[in-house]
């Protein structure tokens, strides 16, 4: 209608313009990835790893952290939590850019339709970064990314179609209801 014409002359006029978002592939070879089992989010010793367990194992697969567990030049290390596996492929998508909250059901329900067919995958991820100086938070607090920004939440699917759904905010935001 007229107001979505003169909405486009606006942003023509003050030269902006749309980005799409920035969409990268690569695949990750020997990956030690942790064992879960979905009935046991506290993990159990020699069987699997806990929800925590994940999140941290996650977070260094995601920035690419080194997982040998060998020290070089700096004081820490980290290696896989226990107990783990050998995966000879895992493949990471990475889209980076503002994604509307309807794209992101989208691609959970892909991700879901994965397990449609035989599959040797146990579990699958979908994190999901807000950015850090959203002005949006959950309920009536104000988003505290002075404070750090965090400002995530990550789902675990199972083969079984079971998930976890993990979240991380700042201290001085609230948790979702």
């Amino acid at each position: 209608g007229a107001e979505g014409s003169t909405l486009m002359s606006y942003f023509s006029k003050n030269q902006i313009q749309a980005l799409k978002p920035k969409v990268t592939f690569s695949t990750l070879r020997d990956l030690q990835c942790p064992v879960l089992q979905s009935n046991e989010l506290q993990g159990k010793p020699e069987e699997s790893c806990s929800t925590e367990e994940l999140f941290e194992w996650l977070g260094a697969v995601l920035n690419q952290v080194s997982l040998d567990n060998k020290s070089s030049s700096f004081l820490s290390t980290y290696c896989c939590p226990q107990p783990n596996t050998m995966v000879e492929k895992a493949f990471l998508c990475t889209i980076t850019g503002f994604i509307i909250p309807e794209k992101i059901i989208e691609l959970l329900e892909q991700l879901c339709c994965y397990f449609g067919e035989p599959k040797l995958a146990y579990w699958l991820t979908l994190t999901v970064h807000g950015f850090a100086d959203s002005p949006v938070s959950w309920r009536e607090s104000e988003h505290g990314f002075h404070k750090g920004g965090e400002n995530l939440y990550n789902f675990v699917i199972f083969r079984n179609l079971d998930y976890w759904l993990q979240m991380a905010v700042g201290t001085n935001d609230d948790c979702p209801p």
